[in-house]
Parts: C-alpha cells; sequence; structure tokens
C-alpha cells in the first residue's frame, strides 16, 4: 500500500450487510445508479460507504453550477416505464420540485430547421417541391432497387428511407456522435435503434398525432423535470442517504479493490491530497468504468481478463456553455445540427428545460461535443473552446456577434462505452470472472456494465443488485430497456436480444 504516511482503516458498525460481516457495503461512484444503491441498502438497515471522485454528485446526469448558472451534462428528461424508479424520483423529491415540461426538438440542416417529430407541412417548406420530390422518389427508388448491402447501417438505412432522406436526417449527426462513418457501423444497432421511426408510421402521425405521444419514446411530448435540473435529485438523494448513516466521501478515487478466497475484502482509495486508505468491504457495488474495474483487482486478473479490460473503450464528451440575452434563446429543449461545417452536434437551451435555469433576464445554451480524449478539441483551452464555440453559434443563426457574454467548458472523460465489434466478448469474459472470482462484486449502471442503457434503467440495475444481496436471484444483465421502450414488443422471446438498455451501436474496432 502506497501513500503519504495517512494510510488508516475505515471499519463498520455491527449490522451484517447480509453477509455477516461487519464491514461496510462499498459502492463506487456517486451518480444516478451508485446514489440509488447506496439509499437502498441504506433503507434495508445496512453499513454503506459511498467513494466519488469526483468534487460533486450526479455522474453524468449532474447539473453544473457556475456562476450561479446551471446547466446539464447533455439533458435529462424524467420519462420511464419502470414504476419502481418513477416512485423513487417521487421518493426524493416532492411534486411541487418537478415540471412537466413540453418537448420540443429540431433538426439543423443546410441552413434550415426541421421540426423533430416530423411534420409534413414544415419539412415540405423547407425542403421546397423540387427536393421533397426527388427525396420521395429516393425512397420509391429505395424500396424498388434497394442497397444490396445492408449489413452496415448505412445500407440499412438508405433501404428504408432513400439516399436523400438518409444524408438529410441521419449521416452527419451519427458520425459526430460516434466519430466513425455510417457505412462502418453494423446494421444490427439500426434495426433497434430506429425500427419504430417507419417513415410511413411518422408521416401518419405527423398527419393524425396523437395527444402527448408515449408509443415511441422519441416521439414523447411531454417529460418531467427537476426545476433545478437534474442534478438536484443526486443531491437531494445523497443528503437523503446521509441522513440514513451513509458514509459519502467526495475526492475519494477507488484504486484497488482487494479480493481474497474469491471474494472482494476491501477497497484502497485515494485522495485528493495523495494519502491513501484502505477500507474494508463486505460487497462492493460499482459504477466505475468496467475496464477500471478489472484493472483494479487485486490480485491483478489473468491475462486474458485484462486483455479484454484493456480492449473496452470510451467515447468522451465535452460541453460549452454560452451565457446569452433571453431573447437570443430558441424554444427547443435541444437542436441537433446535422451540418459537416461546424463540430458542435447538439446545442441545448436551458432556460427551455426550465426558467429555474436561468437568471437575469439571460439564458444559458449548451454546445455539446463529442471527442475521444486527447483529441484537438479535447485538448483545446477553455479559451479556444469557447471561442470556437461562439463562433459556430454564429455560423449557425443561433447568436450574432456580441452575444455571448460568458462561457463555460466542462469535460467528461468516459461519458460513454464504446461498442465495436469485441465489446460483447470483452464484458463476457470480464463477466465469468467476477461472477467466479470476485462474487461479491456488483458492476452497475451505463459505464459499470459497458451497456447501452439509460438513467433510469442505470438505477433499475441499482435496486435489482440491491435484492440479490439481500436473497434476490435476478438478472440484472438481462433488463430490457427495448421491451419496455420501444413501440412493439410482440418478437418471440428467443428473439429478444438481452442486456441492460437499448441493444448498443456495434462500431468499429478501435487502433491502439
Amino acid at each position: 500500500m502506497s501513500g503519504s504516511g495517512k494510510d488508516r482503516v475505515i471499519g463498520g458498525d455491527s449490522r451484517a450487510n447480509g453477509a455477516g460481516s461487519s464491514d461496510p457495503v462499498v459502492v463506487i461512484g456517486a451518480g444516478p445508479a451508485g446514489l440509488t444503491a447506496a439509499y437502498e441498502m441504506a433503507k434495508a438497515g445496512d453499513d454503506v460507504v459511498v467513494f466519488e471522485a469526483d468534487s460533486v454528485v450526479g455522474g453524468i446526469s449532474r447539473t453544473v453550477l457556475r456562476d450561479g448558472w446551471r446547466f446539464d451534462i447533455g439533458g435529462h428528461r424524467f420519462f420511464t416505464k419502470v414504476e419502481p424508479v418513477e416512485a423513487f424520483w417521487h421518493e426524493i423529491l416532492p411534486n411541487e420540485d418537478f415540471l412537466l415540461r413540453p418537448r420540443m426538438s429540431r433538426i439543423y440542416y443546410e441552413g434550415k430547421f426541421y421540426d423533430y417529430p416530423l411534420k409534413p407541412a414544415n419539412a415540405l417548406r423547407n425542403l421546397g417541391p423540387l427536393e421533397a420530390f426527388l427525396c420521395g422518389l429516393s425512397y420509391i427508388w429505395a424500396r424498388i432497387a434497394p442497397p444490396k448491402n445492408q449489413d452496415n447501417y448505412e445500407g440499412w438505412l438508405v433501404a428504408r428511407f432513400g439516399w436523400r432522406l438518409y444524408r438529410t436526417f441521419f449521416k452527419t449527426y451519427t458520425e459526430k456522435v460516434w466519430g466513425v462513418p455510417v457505412d462502418k457501423m453494423p446494421a444490427d444497432w439500426a434495426a433497434q435503434r430506429v425500427k419504430n421511426l417507419d417513415l410511413r408510421r411518422a408521416i401518419l402521425n405527423a398527419v393524425l398525432p396523437k395527444r402527448n405521444q408515449k408509443d415511441i419514446t422519441s416521439l414523447i411530448e411531454e417529460f418531467q423535470y427537476p426545476k433545478y435540473g437534474p442534478g438536484m435529485m443526486w443531491e437531494r438523494c445523497a443528503e437523503l442517504a446521509s441522513s440514513l448513516g451513509v458514509k459519502v466521501v467526495m475526492n475519494a478515487k477507488v484504486t484497488k479493490v482487494h479480493l481474497d478466497d474469491d471474494r472482494a475484502v476491501g477497497v484502497t482509495i485515494e485522495r485528493s491530497d495523495g494519502s491513501t486508505e484502505f477500507v474494508g468491504a463486505s460487497h462492493v457495488i460499482s459504477t466505475m468504468p468496467l475496464r477500471s474495474l478489472t484493472r483494479s483487482l487485486e490480485p491483478e486478473v489473468p491475462s486474458d481478463v485484462l486483455r479484454a479490460a484493456n480492449d473496452l473503450h470510451y467515447r468522451d464528451f465535452l460541453t460549452v456553455a454560452l451565457v446569452m440575452p433571453k431573447e437570443k434563446g430558441f424554444p427547443d429543449n435541444w437542436i441537433y445540427i446535422h451540418s459537416t461545417e461546424v463540430k458542435v452536434g447538439r446545442v441545448q437551451n436551458f432556460g427551455a428545460w426550465s426558467p429555474y435555469m436561468i437568471k437575469d433576464q439571460k439564458t444559458c445554451l449548451g454546445l455539446e461535443y463529442f471527442v475521444f480524449e486527447g483529441d484537438e478539441l479535447w485538448e483545446s483551452s477553455d479559451e479556444a473552446l469557447i471561442a470556437r464555440a461562439e463562433a459556430e453559434l454564429i455560423k449557425l443563426g443561433l447568436a450574432s456577434v456580441g452575444d455571448v457574454e460568458a462561457g463555460y467548458v466542462v469535460r467528461v472523460p468516459k461519458a460513454y462505452p464504446y461498442y465495436d465489434f469485441e465489446y460483447r466478448d470483452n464484458v463476457q469474459t470480464i463477466r465469468n470472472f467476477l461472477e467466479a472470482h470476485a462474487v461479491n462484486v456488483y458492476p452497475i449502471g451505463r459505464n459499470g456494465m459497458h451497456k447501452y442503457n439509460n438513467q433510469d434503467h442505470s438505477m433499475y440495475t441499482a435496486m435489482l443488485t440491491v435484492e440479490n444481496i439481500h436473497g434476490a436471484s435476478h438478472d440484472i444483465w438481462a433488463v430490457n430497456v427495448e421491451e419496455e421502450y420501444h413501440e412493439s414488443s410482440t418478437a418471440p422471446s428467443s428473439e429478444r436480444s438481452g442486456g441492460t438498455g437499448r441493444d448498443a451501436p456495434v462500431l468499429p474496432r478501435m487502433e491502439h
């Protein structure tokens, strides 16, 4: 054990924590999954300590506060069909702290804004009669003579929408998010991601819309939102957990998970001052990236397991928040930027999420950039990023010279697991090892499981894990957002994909 002479041991009290141990349950990470697990464990009477490497709770669902301005890391709609999650939200925050917000978003393409979901009059006006006619012909031709190769995302989409609509509404944004060409992405993700956005049904929904459409997630018209942002939920959850005896320790990075006799017996944490501590553990619930968890296991895992962990990759994220006059905002929650002229992928208007997020007759716009840690944008200075964001906002027609009054940058490493061809096998290799040699270590959440799930389903994996610790036998890897979230669930169970959350996009292998 290394440190600066300040090493010490944290113990628990005499409560059993489900396994006859007096040590606490250690939760790694104070995001939605970690705090949900900690709170549920504490309600069951267990000793719990949460270690969070950052200085704020909430993970990617936190709300950043800078000079009185509040902004999200991405936008977080509070909508779920998982009843225990809905009940949890309203247990943590009273009803008066939730706003019911209208959902509005548009697509920016070639200098025009397209309503999303599709509205025929708006689309026809923006496309113009000739382009609309050509899109129609392109769609018809794709149905008659679809691309021969539909194994990749591009071919699959073109076969269902035609080349012209594909280039308008799919190609550019998808490549910005994942950083790889669409024609290099296999089609299995497309089949899950947009299978319910059939063009004919989208047009029918636009012509004869249902009130407050909820059958298709992307068409939801209203959603709940904590009035001070999603971070409000997790700040309050941490407070309630603390009131039940949970120790929430910030600026404490777990560097080692110690195993003995096929069980975790404790963790080593490193504080911001460089000191280290060993903490005994009856169980370890981990939301840290699965790669990091595997690397942290002591003694070191076998070479094949370590190789699988090292072959897991991530997409990183940064937000540039710009303060502007309120009248310079827009009514959308966000706008998707389908333009190759700028790097920004999406623009949030936090004033449209909640009036409590803004102040002084100003608004705050969040420009989202999808990056890889270490690339040019990631390494740019805050000043350069703010200048770029302002210039891109002006180019998009969303601001004029002199509108931006202040700017802030937030970088989020490992924001999204990267799903290449090998990730499923790599995750399975790690799972097999943990289930055999770390039986009381429980990975949960998006990064913890390297799965493509939403906030609510990350929370649900935490809830089921707590029940497992207390004697249940849920398979949290089979939590399936697809059946809950998409329009149809009529496929035979043998054809439904397992896994936590929506089926992940399978991406090209990253070069080391």
